[in-house]
This record gives C-alpha cells, sequence and structure tokens, in this order.
C-alpha cells in the first residue's frame, strides 16, 4: 500500500545515537543507498525528504506493496536471505510469527535500542521482543478506533451531524446498526450505511477481549463466542442493506470516496490519512470523527524492523530509529493522523489540542490520546494477519451471495485450522 525502495548515504549521524557502517549500494554522485519496504500510508514521503536534506550523502527510495503482498513477500525474502529492503515494516498482526525468527533481523538491542525503550508504550515495546529478549523492530504508530463519518450524508437521511450527538447514536454496534437501517430509510440513493463488512468486523474483533489467539498460540476463533456474535452482527446489517459490500483498500473501495458512497467507515487512527487521499481535497470538511460504539479498541499499528540480510544494517538502524523517534512520530500525527506509540506526546499540548481541518476541524488530538491511554491491546497470534484476510474474504462471499453467513463462517473456520 505504499512506494518502494529507499536509498540511504553513507553519512555519520549527529544524533543520540550514532551507529557506523556503509550502504546497501551507491548511487550516481557517490551517495549511498538503501531501501523501505512499507504498505499503507506511513506518512514519510516529507520525512525521508528531510532525511536526506540533513544527510546530502543519502539518496532514500521506498517500494510499497499491498498490506498482504509485502508481508508474504518479506517472509519470502527472509527465508532466502535475498531480497528484503534494507528497513521493512511489519503489521501488528504479523508482528508474533517474524518475531519468531529473530536471527533473521538485527538485536536493535544490539545498536542502542536498550538506551531508547522508554520512548515507547511498554506493550509496544514488548510486541516486538523475541522470547530469548531479542528487540526486532522499533515501534510506529498505534491503531486506536474512532469512526469517521459523512456529517451532509447524514444530515440528507435526517439525522444528526454534530459529532457528539453522532456518537450518542451508537454506544454500542447494535446501536451503531439501528442507526443504519433508520439513514437507510431516507438516504440519498446508492448511498449505503458503511463501506463493506469486513471493516465493521475488524473494529469489532478489534474490540474483544480474546481475538484470533490465545496467549498459548493456539486458534480459538472456532470457540470464541464474541467474535462469532460480532460476524452474526455485521452479517445481519449486511443483508439489511447497510453495506456498499467494497473490501478495504481495494480499488473499488477507493472509488467509494471519491463518488461518496457510503457514510460511516470504522477508523483507527491511520484510517485518516487514506480518506484524505481518496476522497481528495473536494471533500474536505464534509468528514468527520467521532467516537466508535463500544468506547475503545485497537486496529492496527507497525513496527520498523532491519533485516540482518542488509549490506549497510547499521544505517538502516539509524534511519529506523530516527523516522520512529518523538519529534518524528509528532509530525506523522499531523501530517497523516497515525497516533503515536510515544506516550509522552499524550501530554503534549501541540498534538493533544491538535485539530484537523480535512475533518471539520475534529479534535482528533484529544479523541485519540484519550483512546490511547484506556488501550488494552488484545494478543496477537503469528498469523494473525492472515486470518484477519481470511475473515474478510469470507464476509465479502456473503455480500456478494456466494453463501449465507453460516456456511461462509464454517468454511472460514476450516480454512483457518488447515
Amino acid at each position: 500500500m505504499r512506494p518502494t525502495a529507499l536509498a540511504i548515504g553513507c553519512a555519520s549521524l549527529a544524533t543520540a545515537l550514532v551507529l557506523s557502517g556503509c550502504g546497501s549500494g551507491t548511487a550516481s554522485g557517490g551517495k549511498t543507498k538503501l531501501s523501505i519496504g512499507l504498505f499503507g500510508n506511513f506518512g514519510y514521503a516529507e520525512l525521508l525528504k528531510e532525511y536526506e536534506s540533513t544527510h546530502p550523502d543519502v539518496e532514500i527510495t521506498d517500494r510499497t506493496a499491498s498490506y498482504s503482498d509485502h508481508h508474504k513477500n518479506l517472509a519470502a525474502h527472509l527465508a532466502t536471505n535475498s531480497g528484503a529492503a534494507d528497513v521493512e515494516a511489519v503489521d501488528t498482526g504479523y508482528i508474533n510469527q517474524f518475531k519468531a525468527t529473530p536471527d533473521k533481523f538485527v538485536d536493535l538491542n544490539t545498536k542502542g535500542g536498550d538506551q531508547l525503550k522508554d520512548r515507547w508504550l511498554p506493550w509496544k515495546w514488548e510486541g516486538s521482543l523475541s522470547k530469548d529478549g531479542k528487540q526486532i523492530g522499533y515501534g510506529t504508530d498505534v491503531g486506536g478506533l474512532a469512526i469517521c463519518y459523512r456529517r451532509d450524508l447524514l444530515q440528507n437521511a435526517g439525522l444528526p451531524a454534530d459529532r457528539e450527538q453522532v456518537a450518542a447514536l451508537w454506544p454500542t454496534w447494535q446501536d451503531f446498526m439501528a442507526a443504519g437501517k433508520k439513514f437507510q430509510e431516507k438516504a440519498p440513493e446508492g448511498v449505503k450505511w458503511f463501506d463493506g463488512g469486513p471493516t465493521v468486523l475488524n473494529a469489532i474483533v478489534g474490540q474483544a477481549s480474546v481475538g484470533y489467539y490465545d496467549k498459548s498460540d493456539k486458534i480459538v476463533v472456532g470457540e470464541n463466542k464474541e467474535i462469532k456474535a460480532a460476524w452474526d452482527l455485521v452479517v445481519d446489517g449486511v443483508q439489511s442493506g447497510l453495506s456498499s459490500k467494497l473490501l478495504f483498500s481495494t480499488p473499488v473501495w477507493n472509488t467509494g470516496f471519491k463518488q461518496g458512497q457510503f457514510a460511516t467507515v470504522t477508523c483507527p487512527a491511520w484510517q485518516m490519512a487514506k480518506i484524505k487521499d481518496q476522497a481528495g481535497p473536494e471533500a474536505a470538511g464534509k468528514w468527520d470523527v467521532t467516537s466508535v460504539p463500544g468506547g475503545g479498541g485497537n486496529w492496527g499499528g507497525s513496527y520498523l524492523t532491519v533485516p540482518k540480510s542488509g549490506k549497510n544494517v547499521d544505517k538502516a538502524v539509524e534511519l529506523a530509529a530516527w523516522l520512529t523517534a518523538p519529534e518524528q512520530q509528532a509530525k506523522v500525527f499531523k501530517s497523516a493522523g497515525l497516533l503515536p506509540s510515544i506516550p509522552k506526546l499524550y501530554e503534549d499540548p501541540s498534538i493533544v489540542d491538535y485539530k484537523n481541518p480535512y475533518f471539520n476541524d475534529a479534535p482528533i488530538g484529544k479523541l485519540f490520546t484519550d483512546a490511547a491511554k484506556k488501550l488494552n491491546p488484545q494478543y496477537q497470534g503469528p498469523k494473525a494477519g492472515d486470518i484477519q484476510t481470511a475473515i474478510g474474504n469470507a464476509m465479502q462471499r456473503v455480500e456478494q451471495g456466494k453463501q449465507n453467513g453460516e456456511d461462509s463462517w464454517r468454511q472460514f473456520v476450516a480454512d483457518v485450522q488447515k
């Protein structure tokens, strides 16, 4: 979901963490090259330019793949010790899979990471620690949850647009679906309540006390009553005509933003960058942000790792440390809306008081930092990202009329057990 390879130079870095080493290649003019593998909008475009400007012997490129392809490709590259970027992003849904093979990554604790650990939320730091204590990644953002909604579409359907009144419509997900049924009675032609079942389902699953795995890494999705209840609720919403039936982060989903095909979308902090990218400047002020049903939860968040196979691991560690430092996380929050994983920023007035003009000056600083303080992260097993993809595909089968809810659920559980 984000661009491709990064090129960075072999310059000495005047920072608290000074590391030596030279690069994965030499670009034109003798510059050192590094590569960074990303998915989604990490908000790094301007930061990479800034890094290059202060390190004139560094050239940066990035390479981006879809969420699923990125992680599959990374696993393949690590298996062959060839082809991985110098810095590789890993989503929270996949971090347990990769930290099970810590020998494939630089142990950041041996590169000064043990001196930086207090930057992050304790659970964020621990999330990328291997069982033998090796640190394979520096935390980027955390998810947090909200709902982003189109003020104009709600008003046209006779519902309130004020964010506090909107939040009062849906203290629970059952209330959210009930509000959707009222919306559909007077909705503009061709407009649905939410974008697609998988997106809503991911948010509800993210609030569950136990997700797809228990803490012993046993897959428990088939016996998890919370997830089955979430599934049934979303299936009912789909069958009630509330869904635009669009799969998250696909071209048709992107088009749905441009054409205003849905009124609400589940909104982890990082989702705001996607909305702004896809809806475009003409939708500025039409979108707003308010509290999520259930009042909390988490969806997403990532880490920057450094594969050992890189030719310039010290410089890659330098870059990863710089991109995840408090100053850079604060900039990314303001430019792309990604919620920092650094708790000292939750008390910073420039963060807490920040309002996003694109989203009708929504007080996203307070909204998301309040959510972060309450966050109790759900345990993620080794293949949680793959299971998330599978359950999304299962819901799509229902939306497309290929299977009913029960048959698709049974196939999903069987597929996961395989």
